[in-house]
């Protein structure tokens, strides 16, 4: 049903008869089997999304089960898993991280592959940075000591480690989630910086193994933008038209067309490339 409603949604959006062009109905049908998101309260978009996807995937891996009887393919962890286990949104949105964690003790060398859909960036700064600079910051060689030590297999026994990720296999979108809100014990906190992201070329190499490389450039399609605070906001886009190359606002029912220099603001809080 989620998957029909969508389909009704995007032929809605791209026959072009209305001015605008309501999910309500996806919305009602997604909301049965997820009620969270049926609330009028504020929700988050970044969660509503995975919902979404988790969705799509889930009715429209069976068809490509019927399809592919009996083949078999690898996932991210090594493991066999069907065919029916890939779909459109796998293909589009799905890609792998590998994590090299070594042993600073035995200097023994783990890699740890990772599917994902959503990269989810810290904010370096509370003012304002690029999104080279969230990027830096996620793909860190980091420590892991204390609570966080791993068990290291030739040493036989837990050690301090240090863990880097990189991009194995890149999406043919991906998608980058901001963490504006952070909780600090009680205190929670909405991240007002201003984020300087590119339109275009940006540039995933340095993050990359020497395989994706030259799967690491990307332009930006879509924006979405959160306004307000924790519990009080408003959501809008911007998606770039694939055909005409024009950006366009889109604010409820109000729907604009906006000049390339209005798609960077500091309300960004996803990001599609």
């Amino acid at each position: 049903e989620s998957a029909a409603a969508f389909a009704c949604l995007l032929s809605d959006m791209w026959l072009g008869e209305f001015d605008c062009v309501s999910p309500e109905a996806f919305h009602s049908v997604l909301g049965i089997q997820h009620p969270t998101f049926c609330k009028w309260t504020q929700q988050d978009a970044q969660e509503f999304l995975i919902c979404v996807l988790n969705e799509l995937h889930g009715a429209l891996k069976n068809v490509r089960a019927q399809l592919y009887k009996g083949r078999c393919i690898t996932n991210a962890k090594g493991r066999e898993m069907s065919v029916s286990e890939t779909s459109i949104v796998t293909q589009l949105f799905e890609g792998q991280l590998s994590y090299t964690i070594t042993c600073q003790e035995c200097e023994t060398i783990i890699e740890r592959p990772e599917s994902f859909t959503v990269l989810s960036l810290p904010i370096p700064s509370k003012s304002a940075c690029s999104l080279q600079d969230c990027l830096k910051c996620f793909f860190q060689q980091d420590t892991l000591t204390s609570n966080n030590q791993i068990h290291c297999s030739s040493c036989g026994k837990k050690q301090d480690a240090v863990v880097k990720a990189t991009i194995i296999k890149a999406p043919q979108i991906i998608i980058l989630h901001l963490k504006r809100f952070e909780c600090q014990g009680k205190h929670r906190q909405k991240l007002q910086t201003d984020i300087r992201y590119p339109l275009s070329s940006l540039d995933l190499s340095p993050y990359s193994s020497p395989l994706s490389r030259e799967d690491a450039q990307y332009s930006l399609c879509a924006v979405v933008n959160h306004t307000g605070f924790l519990d009080d906001g408003h959501y809008t886009a911007f998606c770039k038209h694939s055909f005409t190359g024009n950006w366009y606002s889109f604010d409820d029912s109000q729907i604009t067309k906006i000049p390339n220099s209005s798609v960077q603001t500091n309300t960004a809080y996803l990001l599609f490339y």
